[in-house]
Parts: structure tokens; C-alpha cells; sequence
């Protein structure tokens, strides 16, 4: 895992996580911010949720978390959960895409996609 680019966020993103975001959203053509939540679901009971979200969009309940102008958010029930996660790329060929590490989950499952709290 590479070094979280701001430690004092909520949502941290690492330098390849906010490289492939940013790659990402430039294909996408448009000026987006980056949602991430939890919803209930998944292996281990909840699930990691991660889209693009126009910054029009954002709600009074959202934490906002700047990276040199590109705003990842969050709504707080979510935060609950995710407060400390660490969002990372890797480009391997096996096991590759966005990881996520939570300091708030007690068992993760084996893709790495769900938690349990």
C-alpha cells in the first residue's frame, strides 16, 4: 500500500488511489466529485459503495474531504463505518483494483469488498 496523501481526512487516498480516481473521472469528461459509503449487504454484512457524484449533489449531511481540489464525500451514517478507511490502487494483474483498508471493520472478507463492524 502506498502513503495515505493526507492523514488528517476522515477518507484517506493513497497517491495510486487518487491517480486512478482522477484518471478515471477525466474519461468521464466531466467536473465529479467521488461518493463513498457503506450499504447493507455483501460477504460480511456490509458493503463498500464508490461512485462518481456531481458536485451539485453534495447534501448538508455529506463530510467533505479535499484532495488539491478534487472532493471526495461521504454521508455521515457511512462515516461511522468508514472513519480512517484508507482507499489504495494497486495495478496488479491478480488481485488488483481499489482496496480498501478499515480500521472499523472486525472481519473482512475475502475479495476485500465487504466488512463487518
Amino acid at each position: 500500500m502506498t502513503q495515505a496523501t493526507q492523514s488528517q481526512q476522515g477518507i484517506l487516498l493513497t497517491e495510486n488511489g487518487l491517480r486512478q480516481v482522477l484518471a478515471l473521472r477525466e474519461k468521464q469528461g466531466k467536473d465529479l466529485c467521488l461518493r463513498v459509503g457503506v450499504r447493507n449487504g455483501g460477504c460480511s454484512g456490509m458493503s463498500y459503495l464508490m461512485d462518481f457524484a456531481d458536485p451539485k449533489d453534495i447534501r448538508e449531511d455529506d463530510d467533505v474531504f479535499d484532495y488539491d481540489g478534487f472532493k471526495v464525500i461521504c454521508d455521515r451514517k457511512s462515516l461511522l463505518y468508514l472513519y480512517g478507511l484508507v482507499l489504495d490502487y494497486n495495478d496488479a494483474l491478480i488481485g488488483g483494483g481499489f482496496q480498501f483498508t478499515n480500521p472499523n471493520a472486525s472481519q473482512t472478507c475475502g475479495c476485500g469488498k465487504s466488512f463487518s463492524a
